[in-house]
C-alpha cells in the first residue's frame, strides 16, 4: 500500500505531466497486431498515399505487368507515391500462362518493376493466379508457376509470393503441394470470417477480404487485405529476414 507522500508525489507528478500537454499515452499505429494493406491498378485513379497511410494502411501490392508486354500506367507513380508515404509496398505481376513461358514474363516482372530492394519498405513481388487455366494442363501450369518462380528468385533473391483462390489451385493445378514450401500464400477469399486456404500451402500470409473496400485517398472501391502476423512478421517478409 502506498504511504501519503507516495501517493502526493504521484498527483503532482501527472498534474506536471499534464500541464505540459503530455497526456495518457496513445496507441502507435505502427505497431498493430494484424497490420491492414490494399493492391490497387490503375482502376483506383489518382492515389492520395498519404492519406492512405494515415487512415492505418501499412502495406500495399501494386499493379507492375501482365503477360510480357503491358505495364500499368499508374505503377510509376503509385510506387514511389507509396514508398513516399511510409507504406511497405510490392509489386505484383497479373500472370497470362497460356501467351509465354513462365521465365519469360517473370524476367519481364522483375525488369519493369518487380525487383526487389532492401530498404525496409518493400515487399517481394507477387504472381496473380486467376482468370481461368488459360488453355494449360494441370502438369503444364505447375510446371509454368515453378519456371516462373525459379527465374524471379534468380533474379531477386526472394521467393515470390503466390497469389490466388482456393478454388483456382484445385482447378488448375490439381491441387499441387509444390509451392507450399516455397511461396507465401496471398489468398482471395471474399465475404467470409476465415479463408479457404489452398491445399499445399500451411497458412496464409497475406489474406484478400474484400474487393469493395473503401479507404480513405482513393475515390472508388478497393481491394482490402489483413496481414497473418505482426508488424514485426510484416517487415521480415520485407526484409527478408
Amino acid at each position: 500500500m502506498r504511504t501519503f507522500t507516495t501517493l502526493l508525489l504521484s498527483l503532482v507528478l501527472a498534474a506536471t505531466l499534464l500541464a505540459f500537454g503530455a497526456g495518457p499515452a496513445q496507441a502507435d499505429p505502427e505497431v498493430k497486431a494484424n497490420p491492414e494493406g490494399i493492391d490497387v491498378s490503375h482502376y483506383q485513379g489518382a492515389i492520395n498515399w498519404g492519406a492512405v497511410r494515415s487512415a492505418g494502411i501499412e502495406f500495399a501490392w501494386i499493379k507492375s505487368t501482365e503477360g510480357t508486354s503491358y505495364k500499368d500506367p499508374r505503377f510509376n507513380t503509385n510506387y514511389p507515391a507509396a514508398h513516399a508515404a511510409g507504406v511497405i509496398r510490392g509489386a505484383y505481376h497479373f500472370a497470362r500462362p497460356g501467351s509465354s513461358s513462365g521465365a519469360t514474363q517473370a524476367n519481364y516482372f522483375a525488369s519493369s518493376g518487380g525487383a526487389w530492394s532492401a530498404d525496409n519498405l518493400t515487399l517481394p513481388g507477387a504472381l496473380d493466379l486467376e482468370a481461368g487455366c488459360h488453355g494449360l494442363s494441370q502438369t503444364a501450369m505447375r510446371n509454368w508457376i515453378l519456371d516462373f518462380y525459379n527465374t524471379y528468385k534468380s533474379r531477386t533473391g526472394r521467393d515470390v509470393v503466390i497469389y490466388t483462390t482456393r478454388s483456382w489451385w484445385t482447378s488448375c493445378t490439381g491441387n499441387w503441394t509444390g509451392m507450399g514450401t516455397r511461396s507465401p500464400l496471398w489468398v482471395a477469399h471474399w465475404g467470409v470470417s476465415s479463408p479457404a486456404i489452398p491445399v499445399g500451402f500451411p497458412t496464409w500470409t497475406a489474406w484478400q477480404f474484400t474487393d469493395n473496400g473503401r479507404v480513405n485517398g482513393i475515390s472508388g472501391a478497393v481491394d482490402r487485405n489483413h496481414f497473418n502476423g505482426s508488424r514485426d512478421r510484416l517487415l521480415a517478409l520485407a526484409n527478408n529476414t
